[in-house]
């Protein structure tokens, strides 16, 4: 098949990627590496069936370009992360909402299903134990930040719901519950690569708040197949899944693990909000999936559990800080 990654240089894009070539794709990869980057596709950048094109999803004539030919699209381009999303709500705003209409416009025009990846981040303040796809949205103010991300991510899936039932186009969208693993920078954000890289060089593990707040993480390597399969199975097409791991765990007790997996002398200190991300930041004290419509459809189960996931994160640290001393 020939496939298209959107965003197929950044963390989940790039082990996509790589997935659909080990399996005998052709790959035209989408990125303006803003926040992807040609290192991680490093592993495969010389295989003869990938393609990548430096451009913005924004761009209708270098989307169109890419996804002319394709049997299918995975639309993975997004800006992410707590911090980018701060910085630059603008950016984030266009790249997730007008990108999405773009990638939607084109898979359309040339009869490719596709995939969109959505967030958990849509169900905003809801801390109902085990979210379920037809929960509702509780939201803050859209004037703060911290939101826009939330905003833009559930107008995508309206349009995406807009083109399947206006157009017929078969699409699937897939909330991503804190997806992990080798390759995330904590450089935006992100909790467990910056547990990591903290305590692999001897600094304090930052917790935001009272460390109490609960998650459940998700190895990009169970993801990425799920990805694929439910985008395959035509049964899925038109719907939206949640995907996301079972074990639930607390910051405060994440940074413990990662310190006695690493074998880190760090501390642990506590940071407000405020000081984390500036005034008016609100955070959820649990963001828990329930992945059971993913499981029936496609047998989803992650098979990687939180050890996996920080000790796979650990190995990653250590060999890049490998190559910068080296």
């Amino acid at each position: 098949m020939r496939t298209l990654v959107t965003g197929g240089a950044g963390f989940i894009g790039s082990h996509l990627t790589e997935h659909l070539l080990r399996a005998g794709d052709e790959v035209v990869v989408l990125d303006d590496l803003s926040t992807g980057s040609p290192s991680n596709l490093a592993a495969v950048a010389n295989h003869p069936g990938l393609r990548l094109v430096v451009g913005s999803v924004c761009d209708r004539e270098v989307v169109d370009r890419c996804a002319r030919g394709a049997d299918r699209v995975f639309h993975a381009a997004a800006s992410v992360g707590v911090l980018k999303i701060l910085e630059k709500p603008l950016h984030g705003l266009r790249t997730n909402v007008h990108g999405t209409e773009v990638v939607l416009d084109a898979a359309l025009r040339h009869g490719a299903p596709v995939l969109i990846t959505s967030t958990s981040e849509v169900y905003g303040k809801n801390t109902r134990t085990g979210l379920r796809e037809d929960d509702d949205r509780v939201l803050g103010s859209p004037l703060k930040s911290r939101w826009s991300y939330a905003e833009a991510k559930a107008v995508a899936e309206s349009m995406t719901r807009g083109y399947v039932t206006e157009h017929g186009l078969a699409a699937v969208i897939v909330r991503l519950f804190n997806t992990v693993g080798p390759r995330q920078t904590g450089r935006y954000g992100m909790v467990v690569p910056r547990f990591v890289g903290q305590a692999l060089t001897g600094r304090p593990l930052t917790v935001h708040g009272d460390g109490r707040q609960v998650r459940c993480f998700c190895h990009v390597l169970d993801v990425v197949p799920a990805l694929v399969a439910l985008l395959d199975d035509e049964r899925a097409h038109g719907d939206v899944f949640n995907l996301g791991g079972t074990e639930r765990v607390s910051i405060g007790e994440l940074a413990e693990r990662v310190i006695a997996a690493t074998g880190s002398t760090s501390d642990v200190v506590h940071l407000s909000y405020e000081q984390a991300y500036g005034e008016g930041f609100e955070d959820m004290r649990r963001r828990v999936p329930d992945s059971s419509k993913a499981l029936a459809r496609i047998g989803f189960r992650p098979r990687r559990d939180l050890d996996d996931v920080i000790a796979d994160v650990a190995d990653h640290w250590k060999t890049r800080l490998e190559v910068e001393h080296a």
